[in-house]
């Protein structure tokens, strides 16, 4: 079977007033189809800048993503942002969710631009958050709930599109550490029933051991590559 992702070459520079920054080196890399990857780095390894190349969010300077064959380094932004709404979930550190809405309307907003109907979006986005623990939480805003539960909320409105992809950037940074167990837990469980392809960026060793797979960036460079188990 042939990869859902494929990176080939990847190389991106940045210009800083007259000194040329390599954020990524000729980075080749393949992800299979269901699996969850661990991109481990310290700031400035270029693990976001991969991540955010990956999804679309950023062009390289150098080489192409791949997802099914379709480079999207070469997709128009028209089209790229079409293609990441409908194949693509996204994790903040920061949680992003709109402060004047409950968790149940932070959900369903992703729905909201697909064109479904009312008490589809409404359905969908119960269903899910109900089984991330918080129903007794739908009517409530952002800063009526802790972190953990503003995350939980984040991972739903992540999965209610059934998205291929879920790409995921420091998802317990701003975490204690017996939640960022209970989000890990629920995110690697949710992830591997739905068969949803997982990247994950952190500079949290501990986290790679939830992963299939890790790889470890320096200076712009995959320097090592654990993999934990295999992808079925």
């Amino acid at each position: 079977m042939a990869p859902l992702i494929e990176i080939k070459g990847l190389t991106k520079k940045y210009r800083l007033g007259q000194e040329i920054i390599t954020a990524l080196d000729n980075v080749n890399l393949t992800i299979a189809e269901g699996e969850f990857l661990c991109i481990l780095g310290t700031s400035g390894s270029g693990k976001s800048t991969l991540l955010h190349i990956m999804a679309g969010l950023e062009r390289p300077t150098k080489g192409e993503v791949l997802i099914r064959g379709v480079s999207i380094t070469k997709m128009k932004e028209r089209n790229m942002a079409s293609f990441r709404r409908k194949h693509m979930g996204f994790i903040f550190q920061s949680y992003n969710l709109l402060p004047s809405s409950t968790a149940l309307e932070n959900v369903a907003l992703p729905l909201v631009f697909d064109r479904v109907k009312k008490k589809e979006r409404i359905k969908r986005s119960r269903e899910l958050l109900i089984q991330m623990g918080l129903k007794d939480r739908l009517k409530n805003k952002p800063t009526e709930m802790s972190g953990g539960q503003q995350q939980r909320v984040s991972i739903a409105r992540a999965l209610v599109n059934n998205p291929k992809i879920l790409f995921a950037d420091e998802p317990t940074g701003n975490l204690d550490s017996k939640t960022t167990k209970e989000i890990m837990d629920i995110l690697s469980e949710k992830v591997r029933k739905a068969g949803v392809t997982l990247i994950m960026v952190t500079h949290d060793l501990d986290l790679a051991a939830y992963a299939d797979r890790a790889i470890s960036m320096v200076d712009g460079r995959i320097t090592n590559i654990v993999q934990n188990r295999e992808v079925v």
